[in-house]
């Protein structure tokens, strides 16, 4: 069942990788908060341990109920493996520094999260590797930079937040020229929605703490793509120590057998607020790729089935407007945080990007009265009629 591509997505992610952790008849997969795994068997121990035989040896390395997490994302993305870590940023980073050394150069965008612009400016660097970041949306400009050389590709599309689109197949076509690996975040798009491994990609990344889960209470990472390439980074992984915790795997778990009913509302909810927003007067820009006027529309429609649950907007009134704004919604938490069942919103000064200073916001093209809107599942006439009495309330 794991990759059985004629299952649709929606069964895929109730029913995938949980056949061989259920235990005693039951029906769910077993939270296993155990350390350690005891072999009476010396040289059956000694198989498992190094990868000849299936099982566990140590919580650090693997776990019964983390692989079953595992199995379902790699499921729904198509890959051969997947390996888990304890957070999203975990997730990237240990990706990053498996293959990568003083001298490489990596070619990536402006527009990604702000912790990843921040290993990009700010801790690749110290390790004498070489980072370009190219305006998001310029494939041209990326493509020139890519045929100069470089080690990876590191891209995010739908981006966080400006949901700025990258053509996948197109940036795969140059990286393979050169012989570069391509790593795509797909945070924002889901599984449901883009499957980047089969446009090309290397490796595919998700922070499992948003959509995947989708009820703001468990945080972890996931990588999946070839078994040779997630293989080293588990080995990174492992060695480096940023396990997934198996009660947090668990809430994953559980958070993904809804993963299609959630987005498929989240989408058609965000998609009927863009549309909302993009005619009132006290809008300045919409930011989402469903809309036809979105400078990326057209690819974002030929690699993506949906346009996600994600979108931003700038208010007229700038920081004012958004101080007046977001304390009068109702129906949307003020978090730092996306992807959940409930709205959330935020500017990306204490969201995505609270790490950057203002002039490095500004930098990224990112403003400073700029709102993401995580679309919750709530009935969409009553988060349309919470944004008309909240706009209401600006007046400056």
């Amino acid at each position: 069942m794991e990759n059985n591509k004629s299952l649709n997505k929606a069964t895929k992610a109730v029913w995938s990788g949980e056949k061989d952790s259920l235990a005693h008849g039951a029906t769910q997969v077993p939270v296993v908060h155990s350390v350690a795994y005891t072999y009476d068997d010396v040289d059956h121990w000694y198989d498992v341990a190094i990868g000849k035989k299936k099982g566990h040896i140590y919580g650090r390395n693997t776990n019964p109920t983390v692989q079953a997490f595992e199995d379902k994302v790699k499921s729904l993305e198509y890959a051969e493996a997947a390996t888990s870590f304890s957070t999203g940023m975990a997730a990237i980073s240990n990706a990053l520094l498996t293959i990568l050394k003083p001298g490489d150069r990596v070619v990536s965008i402006k527009d990604t999260y702000g912790g990843t612009n921040k290993i990009f400016s700010e801790f690749l660097p110290r390790l004498q590797i070489e980072v370009v970041l190219v305006e998001t949306g310029n494939h041209e400009q990326m493509e020139t930079e890519i045929a100069k050389g470089c080690k990876l590709v590191y891209l995010e599309t739908p981006t966080n937040p400006t949901v700025k689109i990258t053509d996948i197949k197109r940036i795969c076509k140059a990286a393979r020229a050169v012989n570069a690996l391509v790593f795509v975040d797909n945070t924002f798009a889901t599984p449901i929605n883009q499957n980047p491994l089969a446009l090309g990609v290397d490796l595919v990344i998700h922070s499992a703490t948003k959509f995947l889960g989708g009820h703001a209470d468990a945080l972890g990472g996931v990588v999946c793509g070839s078994k040779s390439l997630v293989d080293k980074v588990y080995h990174y992984r492992e060695i480096n120590g940023a396990t997934l915790d198996p009660m947090a795997a668990y809430l994953l778990l559980r958070g993904m057998k809804t993963l299609d009913l959630r987005v498929q509302k989240q989408q058609q909810n965000a998609l009927a607020v863009a549309n909302y927003l993009s005619t009132h007067e006290k809008i300045d820009q919409v930011y989402y790729p469903g809309l036809v006027t979105h400078p990326s529309h057209d690819i974002a429609k030929k690699q993506m089935s949906g346009f996600g649950g994600m979108l931003s907007f700038s208010l007229k009134g700038e920081m004012e407007a958004v101080r007046q704004f977001l304390p009068k919604l109702k129906l949307a938490h003020r978090a730092a945080n996306l992807g959940a069942v409930e709205t959330t919103v935020g500017p990306a000064r204490t969201t995505s990007h609270v790490e950057n200073t203002a002039e490095e916001r500004a930098a990224l093209g990112i403003p400073e009265g700029l709102i993401r809107y995580s679309a919750g599942i709530e009935e969409i006439h009553d988060l349309l009629f919470d944004l008309e009495q909240a706009l209401a309330e600006i007046d400056v």
